[in-house]
């Protein structure tokens, strides 16, 4: 079994090519989902928020998640304290679920891989971008902020230019080259890529 990472900025449609290898029949593990949970119902994760942020970052057992974003918002010190409080349970949940899979790839779509250096965990991983205005667009239409939100939120994050050298496979998801050829193409050599692993260790 070869563990795929999947990743990309915000509206390059990381979430779309994801939905489309499950079309393809196999298995997806959403790892920005796993962690909301986590956030609400962990409670591990939970106790150490509440040492390093105060009972008010929890509001009727849930997560105040305006709250956090305004902790996190800009301050590298927070982000950094919230990742490694919430990512090893992520990578955790992975894991687990990874053993219950039967399939020769498994995927893990996760907003960021490279920044926290999880990346390095997968046999292969797999990179979505689509130029900034295209970004700009699509998040404009998913969510309800402004274009300056929607800047800020693209800078804050990784340019592209320093993620691409680091990933092995590229999807450019700007309406120019479908998609599905795109996969595809990545998965054939993905199972290439385990047929010869499996020769190698048989």
């Amino acid at each position: 079994m070869l563990k795929i990472g999947i990743t990309g900025g915000i509206g390059s449609g990381k979430s779309t090519v994801a939905k489309v290898i499950e079309t393809l029949s196999y298995p997806v593990f959403y790892a920005d989902n796993e962690a909301k949970n986590i956030l609400d119902s962990n409670p591990i994760v939970m106790k150490k928020l509440i040492e390093h942020f105060g009972e008010g970052i929890y509001r009727e057992s849930k997560i105040d998640r305006k709250k956090l974003a305004e902790l996190v918002f800009n301050n590298k010190e927070n982000i950094e304290i919230v990742n490694n409080i919430v990512h090893p349970e992520v990578r955790n949940q992975f894991k687990k679920w990874a053993e219950r899979q039967n399939k020769a790839l498994v995927f893990n779509e996760a907003a960021i891989l490279f920044e926290t250096g999880t990346y390095k965990q997968y046999d292969k991983n797999i990179i979505v971008v689509a130029d900034q205005s295209t970004r700009i667009e699509r998040v404009l239409k998913r969510d309800n902020i402004s274009r300056d939100e929607v800047i800020k939120r693209i800078n804050n994050q990784w340019k592209d230019e320093v993620k691409i050298p680091l990933a092995d496979y590229i999807v450019k998801n700007d309406n120019q080259k479908p998609i599905l050829i795109q996969i595809e193409n990545i998965i054939q050599d993905l199972i290439m890529i385990e047929g010869e692993n499996q020769l190698i260790s048989s």
